[in-house]
Formats: C-alpha cells, sequence, structure tokens
C-alpha cells in the first residue's frame, strides 16, 4: 500500500508541474541557459550538457527530500 500511495502522490507532483509549464511556459525559460551549461552547435550536431541546471534540480530535489525526511519522523 505504501508504495501505490507514493506514486500517486509522485503522479500528482507531476501533473501540477506539466501543468505549471503549460499555462506559463515563460516562468521556466532560464532553466537550461544557466551559466555552466555546455552547448555545442555545429554544422550536423548539437551537444548540450546542462550541467549548472542538473545541479539545480539535484539541491531542490535533496531539499525536499531532507523536509520530508525531517517532518516524518
Amino acid at each position: 500500500m505504501k508504495t501505490a500511495r507514493w506514486l500517486i502522490i509522485i503522479g500528482i507532483i507531476l501533473v501540477v508541474i506539466g501543468v505549471l509549464l503549460y499555462l506559463t511556459p515563460s516562468a521556466f525559460k532560464w532553466f537550461g541557459h544557466l551559466p555552466g551549461d555546455i552547448r555545442i552547435e555545429k554544422e550536423n550536431i548539437r551537444i548540450y550538457i546542462p550541467i549548472t541546471s542538473m545541479i539545480v534540480v539535484s539541491m531542490i530535489l535533496t531539499l525536499i527530500v531532507n523536509l520530508i525526511r525531517y517532518f516524518k519522523s
């Protein structure tokens, strides 16, 4: 039962994020264009390595998980 509940919660969170991105696409236009994100564009090739953006995502997720663990115990 616990796994099903967590999957439902994660699904709801993903839907909310999707609706926010759909309704306000310009609010997250900065994401992926931070200093430190590597873009290489040549004639027939494009390489994109979002290092800084993924560090930001990692920090936010770590903060959320730690808050959940703090309030759960």
